[in-house]
């Protein structure tokens, strides 16, 4: 991230040979990289620039390097060592100006400017095209253009935005709306397209006073127990609140079936990924309440990542869990009622018993030969009968690799030589 700057140009060549040549000599198979819609049609709709891209899948194949590849179609914060801004492509936000219901609205009417609500997904705002139109458009752009990369071999998978940060889920627990963990995050469906969906949802059930959201949520930093909808025996098991619950995390489902049965179309056939969060706060109570409001509807009675998985198993998806969440004490993690490795093997086997293929990115960086360890397990879980083991690992580092070298380098190598045995 930060290396290719907002008019799409390659910052500094010589810099990624450095950082690709260390990479080369630890026997990786290849790197992650965002293509930026924000960068890439910034300026004007179906106006699409490449060359940035280009340049840097150039120096990549100079290296015999695989990519996979990220359609981020969400804004970010400041990245990389440029400090470069990506927020959504500008004639998006002119048109934002004016219909600020383009974008996920929370209970109070405060708009989430990251990505795109999925209540346009099927409305004409943008510039008479649909939000699944644009994203459409974006995908066969980018195949157009590098197909070729594809068909050697070079573009090794495409992963598909589908939500906050990348991720398939709502904005619900944004810090730029003040959300600290392991606050529950709030619920995203007050767009009035949203609305006017959950009032057709409503009336089909023959209940029109269902047509609104849980006025007794909390707010993003709430805790479960201090809800009337989230607490144990909270209105989240009512009538109203299965309703609701079904009605929201349906919207995400019916945008994975969607965006992705385009990608299908517009790939044709490459190996497509879609990555899914680690929400693991609350695991440990009834309700789960940050899942809900990120859109899994997963409360200890019911398994709300199967009828996802179903959706991703029709269009024979990849799947990438983000495991291993921020390190927080024990005490912490307690008061949170936090189950990261729970929520993990829950997704993890829930994605296997689809007949998913499984990855997994680490969302922090690896420190010590333990969490080597642990990682390792994952990916080959010990006597499983049925030799599950992961399609690939994507490791993230934050801080410029080559300053690590002297701390991890001998166990990071080592880590490497173990997954690829």
């Amino acid at each position: 991230m930060g290396i290719i700057n907002c008019y799409c140009q390659l910052v500094d060549p010589e810099a990624v040979r450095a950082e690709l040549r260390h990479l080369k000599s630890l026997n990786v198979d290849g790197v992650v990289v965002d293509c930026w819609w924000g960068i890439v049609e910034a300026w004007t709709p179906q106006k699409y620039e490449w060359s940035g891209y280009r340049d840097l899948f150039g120096i990549i194949k100079e290296f015999k390097l695989k990519v996979q590849v990220v359609l981020s179609f969400h804004g970010s914060g400041e990245c990389g060592s440029g400090g470069v801004l990506i927020a959504l492509p500008r004639w998006v936000l002119e048109i934002a100006q004016e219909n600020q219901d383009i974008f996920f609205t929370d209970r109070e009417g405060r708009r989430n400017t990251e990505c795109l609500s999925w209540g346009i997904d099927k409305e004409r705002v943008l510039r008479g095209r649909t939000g699944i139109e644009v994203y459409f458009d974006f995908m066969r752009s980018f195949h157009m253009e590098f197909r070729s990369l594809s068909e050697e071999g070079l573009i090794s998978a495409i992963e598909v935005g589908l939500g906050a940060s990348g991720e398939l889920r709502y904005p619900s627990c944004p810090e730029k709306m003040g959300w600290r963990y392991p606050g529950i995050g709030e619920f995203q469906c007050y767009d009035r397209y949203m609305q006017k969906n959950l009032r057709q949802s409503a009336l089909a059930r023959g209940h029109l006073f269902w047509a609104r959201g849980p006025d007794n949520a909390g707010y993003y930093n709430s805790r479960s127990h201090e809800t009337g909808f989230f607490c144990d025996g909270g209105d989240y098991d009512s009538y109203y609140g299965r309703f609701f619950l079904n009605w929201y995390s349906g919207i995400l489902i019916d945008h994975v079936d969607q965006v992705l049965s385009l990608a299908t179309l517009a790939f044709d056939g490459a190996a497509i990924v879609v990555k899914i969060p680690s929400i693991y706060w609350w695991h440990r109570t009834a309700s789960h309440a940050a899942e809900l409001t990120a859109g899994f509807y997963n409360p200890t009675n019911r398994d709300g990542y199967s009828p996802v998985f179903r959706m991703l198993k029709k269009h024979s998806i990849i799947l990438k869990v983000v495991c291993y969440g921020p390190e927080f004490t024990v005490q912490e993690n307690d008061e949170a009622f936090a189950d990261p490795e729970g929520l993990t093997w829950q997704v993890m086997n829930a994605a296997w018993d689809h007949g998913l293929s499984v990855s997994v990115e680490s969302a922090l960086p690896c420190l010590d030969v333990d969490m080597y360890s642990r990682i390792l397990d994952t990916a080959k879980p010990r006597n499983d009968p049925d030799r599950h083991h992961l399609s690939f690992f994507a490791y993230r580092q934050r801080t410029p690799f080559l300053l690590q070298r002297d701390v991890c380098f001998s166990e990071l190598e080592t880590f490497v030589k173990c997954m690829h045995e």
